[in-house]
């Protein structure tokens, strides 16, 4: 219910906390896997809830130490990469503002051919992370198609970073839908490469850069993109 409500700070929290606290205490002695759960849980409730992964890696470090001999003690060198690559990812998300510059990549697109924002240099560029299976991204594409029909002329262009597993659903889609533009896919779904780099764990998650791979705006949606990709064209 407090999560419903918003409420995810430590403070917040403070009563969750002390329970697992004192379950940890109560059975310090034991080092069963129904006890490294309890702190399995006071790690991923600081990760994931708080957001604060500097003291969840703490707790799943205690983990490992402390509860070696369980099988979460052994999965928890995994857990702590994987947080750390997240906080990593987190930290590139939180540079990405507008008026930054979107840190550039060196891929190859569904067609074998070099994909890089470098490529595209004196031209208005939307970065698109989506997936078929995502609903909110396929009823956004009709608007993001319209843009591309009206200004890609005008030197508009469209990078889609597909976070499908499926190549050949997302062919037979991208055909289906006319969608003309490049594709970047790895078949990763949520571990996608790029999607990883970036910090992104929602979709639609889109990026309009201007000519020299700066952000213009972040997540438009319907009219706006339309209306801010023919302001960025306009402009000398």
């Amino acid at each position: 219910i407090k999560l419903k409500d918003g409420k995810t700070t430590e403070q917040d929290l403070a009563d969750e906390l002390k329970g697992f606290d004192a379950l940890l205490v109560k059975y310090k002695d034991e080092k069963t896997d129904d006890v490294a759960q309890v702190l399995m849980m006071k790690a991923m409730l600081y990760v994931q809830v708080i957001e604060d992964a500097e003291k969840g890696l703490q707790f799943l470090k205690q983990l490992k130490s402390d509860f070696a001999g369980t099988s979460l003690g052994k999965k928890a060198d995994d857990m702590i990469a994987s947080v750390e690559k997240q906080r990593e990812a987190d930290k590139v998300k939180s540079t990405l503002v507008v008026g930054s510059k979107f840190p550039d990549f060196e891929e190859k697109d569904t067609a074998g051919k070099p994909l890089a924002i470098a490529n595209y240099k004196g031209r208005v560029v939307l970065l698109d992370f989506w997936a078929t299976w995502c609903g909110p991204c396929v009823a956004e594409l009709p608007n993001v198609l319209k843009t591309y029909e009206k200004y890609h002329e005008q030197g508009f262009d469209i990078i889609g970073i597909s976070l499908d597993k499926d190549e050949e659903a997302l062919n037979k889609f991208i055909k289906q839908k006319k969608m003309s533009w490049v594709q970047f896919f790895d078949g990763k779904g949520w571990q996608n490469k790029l999607a990883t780099k970036y910090g992104i764990n929602s979709i639609p998650a889109t990026y309009l850069l201007d000519g020299e791979g700066k952000i213009i705006a972040k997540d438009l949606r319907g009219e706006a993109l339309a209306g801010a990709v023919g302001k960025a064209l306009a402009k000398p």
